[in-house]
């Protein structure tokens, strides 16, 4: 992915809100269910990992790249992902 690709990917984030929060029952096979549902039908997504999380981001993080889904962005404990859906008609443009 290109660093504009990925600058216009934040773009569209900034208007988004988060959409799952991620606490202290950590990463499961439902989590990683509705991530892959949810981008399905959007593309991108926001996620919240939340204080009381034992995540081990660098292996969330590889959990998800192995899925295909690429983490755009993280700030703080927030992360943008996204994924290309063959489900959706309209697509986001680059």
């Amino acid at each position: 992915m290109t660093s504009k690709q990925i600058a216009h990917l934040k773009s569209l984030a900034m208007n988004i809100k988060v959409v799952l929060q991620v606490g202290k029952l950590g990463i499961h096979d439902n989590v990683i269910t509705d991530i892959e549902n949810y981008l399905d039908a959007h593309e991108l997504m926001k996620i919240s990992l939340l204080k009381n999380s034992d995540i081990d981001e660098l292996e969330f993080k590889t959990l998800l790249i192995s899925k295909g889904i690429t983490v755009v962005t993280k700030i703080g404990r927030t992360m943008v992902l996204y994924r290309y859906s063959k489900k959706l008609k309209e697509h986001i443009e680059f």
